[in-house]
């Protein structure tokens, strides 16, 4: 009796040493969200999470305002300027693949931390381009930064409970895609023109210095990372797996275990069609506004940080959707939510690429990006379900599906090169196809929209089992 009664006094305590309330049967995961807060772990992390991916999209998109005056200093073609488009991305895939099972063995602060000082040097290096080749192999190796997404997401379930790991994985998510947004003002707008009036107008000199700010800014922050963050509510990885206190996981076993799930690979190509369209409208934006409606590099960039900067409340929303539907629903809810995203997204763009009036078309893209983005925030409330043994890896995989995306959808654009708004037409087409294969997902215990059933009550759906 009294042994028992020092457990759970300890319990207790432990409990009361956390910033947060928090749910012990979930390794010690908070049950609510404090923005304000930036206390260890649960909000520290949530930070961190945000802002080391908001870094890495800084510097993986820090070139793309900057591509109208590159391409006419390096004298390439529209279709070599997509070919750096895609090249941007292919990296990122294959790193995506590999970091969700990384993340499971040692968690997601280290390797955070890591690529986005190893993409900082690259970035710094985008001066030293003389031809297409460098700025291939430039963007290439850039590219890896945006695997930290992988990161921000394990991150972030590894802190908060299964109820609220939809908005949390949507306001990390989406805040660190505004990342593109702002890329596009400060770089575009801001530090251009600056390092242009410091080099007495001499355009090729100010792109090719200009770059180092953000690699200096991603440095820093990933040693900011490392040093201040923690792993996981009760420690870090390291100190865990000495003490006794965690197992140890094979990172080969937990990708194999993800990547057997069928509903791994729905979700993947459904990220394809959200956050592949983004990273997609990210690289073409300044160049379509530019071309079709001929404005000049800083009015175009303005433009398109519209679509960057809805991610700061619409990734959220799609969690918070997802989240609310469970209750009422169950996953048929969280489905449903997705579904409905995706098809409204798909619809926006057939809208958006018939435009010919340039305010119609800012207004288009505000609420193409809306949905683009609650889409994304509704894909991660489903993803911790999928595999209880390997979130790591189903995060990684699915997240690989977005830069996966990229590159099928800039293959189209390159296909396209001189008639952007037919290349917009046949994304349309996909995101639609995309929505109908909802349909298809049937997570274990679960009801989906045409197979399986719930094993539990929908109200005791919230918190499954720990295995």
């Amino acid at each position: 009796m009294s042994k028992s009664l020092e457990v759970d006094k300890s319990a207790t305590k432990k409990e009361s040493s956390y910033a947060l309330s928090v749910d012990p049967e979930q390794d010690d995961k908070a049950t609510e969200l404090k923005i304000c807060s930036f206390a260890l772990p649960h909000m520290r992390a949530f930070h961190f999470s945000w802002m080391g991916f908001f870094t890495a999209f800084f510097i993986w998109f820090a070139i793309a305002p900057l591509l109208p005056i590159i391409k006419d200093d390096l004298k390439l073609s529209a279709s070599d300027v997509w070919t750096t488009n895609i090249c941007a991305v292919l990296f990122d895939i294959i790193m995506r693949f590999v970091f969700g099972a990384v993340c499971d063995k040692y968690g997601a602060r280290i390797p955070m931390g890591c690529v986005l000082m190893f993409a900082s040097i690259p970035t710094a290096c985008i001066g030293l381009v003389k031809n297409l080749t460098g700025l291939i192999f430039v963007r290439l190796f850039i590219g890896v930064a945006g695997s930290t997404f992988v990161m921000c997401q394990c991150w972030s379930t590894r802190m908060f409970t299964k109820d609220i790991v939809g908005i949390a994985n949507g306001l990390v998510g989406g805040w660190g895609n505004v990342g593109g947004g702002a890329t596009q003002i400060v770089m575009g707008t801001a530090l251009f023109p600056l390092f242009t009036s410091i080099w007495d107008g001499d355009e090729e000199m100010a792109w090719r210095t200009v770059t180092i700010v953000p690699a200096v800014v991603a440095f820093i922050m990933g040693m900011v990372i490392i040093k201040f963050g923690q792993d996981c509510p009760k420690g870090n990885y390291t100190e865990l797996k000495k003490s006794g206190e965690m197992i140890e996981v094979s990172a080969a076993a937990s990708f194999r275990s993800g990547a057997l799930d069928l509903n791994t690979w729905i979700l993947f190509v459904h990220y394809a069609c959200c956050f592949g369209v983004e990273l997609t409208v990210n690289n073409a934006a300044v160049s379509f506004f530019n071309t079709v409606f001929e404005l000049d590099v800083s009015t175009a960039s303005a433009i398109a940080s519209i679509f960057g900067f809805m991610n700061l409340f619409a990734r959220g929303v799609g969690g918070y959707l997802s989240d609310r539907a469970m209750p009422k629903m169950g996953m048929r809810g969280r489905i449903l939510v997705q579904a409905f995203l995706l098809l409204a997204e798909g619809v926006c763009i057939f809208i958006f690429q018939a435009q010919t009036n340039l305010a119609a078309s800012i207004v288009m893209l505000t609420i193409f990006s809306i949905f683009v983005q609650a889409a994304e925030g509704s894909t991660y409330g489903i993803v911790p379900y999928v595999n209880r043994q390997a979130p790591g890896a189903v995060a990684g995989i699915v997240g690989a599906g977005g830069p996966a995306g990229a590159v099928l959808f800039g293959l189209i654009f390159k296909a396209n090169a001189e008639d952007q708004p037919r290349a917009f037409f046949i994304m349309a087409c996909v995101v639609c196809g995309a929505g109908v294969l909802s349909a298809m997902i049937t997570i274990k215990g679960h009801r989906g929209l045409l197979f399986g059933k719930d094993k539990e009550p929908i109200a005791n759906l919230l918190v499954p089992v720990t295995e």
